[in-house]
């Protein structure tokens, strides 16, 4: 029985057919890219459960494919997962600034990246059980319109890419009150290695979209939201 489908996304060959492999082997329906332009192709075409990048390729990298894919939400709806040799900070705060939910770091064993790739299944079909009756919330000056990633703050409205747009829903949960780093890394990132100023970078864009009142930073502790 076909619980999930994927998009795999690298142009080695090899590494594509292995990944095929493991993944159809449990159950995935799995479609394969081995560049940027067919990457988005069959996303819009076949809008899958998650999308799984490699960075370093030919033509579009994988930074470039998850920016573009962000201009197809109404198309494209799954997740986005990058597995790549990049470890580096930059590189991992580079695709999670592109709107990725995951980044792995190669070589990670087929079980490991399974459980990973089922984990983020699991909380994205979560998350969407529990939000399904509050799309739109307000809280003062600010609104969340949750099915379409928008965020209005004193008339100025921007789309944003899941991890900022996350970001504000957790800091208006419970407006005034301070969100610790940990707190955010665990509820927004989970199990995801993610460099130590990923959250600054993710809060110093927000600001730069919506304007510098809106969170505020409380030294060594956290962040919090001011509405």
């Amino acid at each position: 029985m076909i619980k999930k489908s994927i998009l795999l996304v690298d142009d080695d060959g090899d590494i594509l057919e292995f990944l095929e492999y493991n993944f159809k082997k449990e159950g995935y329906k799995v479609f394969t890219a081995k560049n940027g332009v067919d990457a988005i192709r069959i996303a819009r075409e076949k809008n899958p459960s998650i999308i799984i990048l490699d960075i370093m390729m030919k033509g579009m990298d994988g930074i470039q494919v998850s920016e573009k894919l962000n201009e197809y939400k109404d198309e494209v709806t799954g997740l986005k997962m990058f597995l790549s040799a990049r470890g580096e900070d930059y590189s991992q705060i580079a695709g999670f600034d592109s709107g990725a939910d995951d980044f792995v770091v190669k070589h990670v064993s087929p079980k490991v990246l399974l459980k990973r790739v089922e984990a983020l299944l699991k909380r994205a079909v979560t998350s969407k059980s529990t939000n399904i009756k509050t799309n739109v919330q307000v809280v003062n000056d600010l609104t969340i319109d949750k099915d379409k990633y928008v965020v209005t703050y004193k008339n100025t409205s921007v789309s944003l890419p899941r991890k900022e747009f996350k970001l504000v829903e957790l800091l208006a949960g419970i407006p005034g009150k301070v969100f610790t780093r940990d707190e955010i890394y665990d509820k927004i990132w989970g199990d995801a290695f993610v460099g130590d100023r990923t959250i600054d970078v993710h809060i110093r864009k927000l600001r730069e979209k919506l304007g510098d009142d809106l969170i505020t930073t409380v030294k060594v502790v956290g962040y919090k939201l001011n509405v």
